[in-house]
């Protein structure tokens, strides 16, 4: 590949230079197989392995330089792409940073639904999600826009409710707060510029197959075990795999070794029923990449 066909070809990666989402953005491209070096305080770094180059930016800004081109795509939370409002396109979800934008109020007082919010005076970081909220239940609530501590407002009477970012709820709890509704819930996604080149665009068909790759493997976990003949189909049954389990004879007879995949949300059910089906030695291996 020449110079000149690389650079055709070469991402421009905006994603949040510091904070939740920068490390396991890193982190992501790490187990893509690309190789990044970003110095201290650095603004940009390229990759040596892959056409991408890494810009590090605020990630309110984010969503503004994928509408404008100056990043072809971005890393950021769903909750910023929806606030901004602008004009791109929203790909895979990457599956981290997640969390859930809700309203939350006294707790002592009873919720009663969102006409509860009715002439509330509402503090909020979101105050586009929070109106577009409101409007959708026809709620005339008065929005207070401010950047930092929201879960602070109610009790300083700023505020009567809030909309806020929440993780464990810890937060909230600390401030005599509960949640009552979820307006959103978020997580890490690639945007991209609606007007990608048609080399951009297969530079990043590779970067969604690899990360495709790598969320596949982390829902999924390889299992070995062995499995007495007589109760094999059993066994075998409980185990779809990608297509179906691989067996192989075992030196002891009347013994298989079975070898399968499975899902993360059904392991621990399955494991169980494999137990009481009769399966022994079941080894339970993490997978780092699966292609399908």
């Amino acid at each position: 590949m020449t110079a000149s066909n690389n650079e055709t070809q070469k991402l421009r990666l905006a994603i949040q230079k510091s904070g939740r989402l920068h490390d396991d953005s890193m982190r992501l491209l790490k187990e893509c197989g690309i190789d990044i070096s970003n110095g201290v305080n650095k603004l940009k770094a390229e990759a040596s392995n892959f056409p991408i180059e890494v810009f590090f930016l605020r990630d309110d800004d984010i969503p503004q330089y994928v509408e404008d081109g100056v990043a072809d795509i971005g890393f950021v939370g769903e909750n910023v792409v929806y606030e901004k409002n602008k004009q791109v396109k929203v790909g895979e979800k990457l599956g981290f940073g997640k969390c859930r934008l809700c309203i939350a109020i006294r707790k002592g007082e009873s919720y009663t639904g969102p006409q509860f919010l009715d002439n509330k005076r509402i503090a909020t970081s979101y105050p586009v999600l929070v109106k577009q909220y409101l409007n959708k239940n026809q709620v005339n609530g008065e929005i207070h826009e401010i950047s930092g501590s929201v879960e602070i407002a109610p009790g300083i009477g700023l505020a009567d409710a809030i909309c806020d970012l929440v993780s464990s709820g810890s937060t909230l709890f600390m401030n005599g707060l509960k949640e009552v509704e979820t307006i959103l819930e978020s997580q890490a996604v690639l945007i991209q510029n609606l007007q990608l080149t048609e080399e951009k665009s297969q530079t990043l068909a590779r970067l969604l197959f690899r990360i495709q790759s790598v969320k596949k493997a982390k829902n999924n976990k390889y299992i070995l075990l062995n499995a007495p003949n007589t109760n094999l189909d059993k066994i075998i049954s409980l185990l779809p795999g990608m297509k179906s389990p691989t067996v192989l004879p075992l030196a002891e007879p009347g013994w298989s070794s079975v070898h399968s995949v499975l899902k993360e949300n059904e392991f621990w059910d399955i494991i169980e029923q494999l137990k009481e089906a009769g399966a022994q030695g079941i080894l339970v291996v993490p997978i780092e990449k699966m292609i399908v």
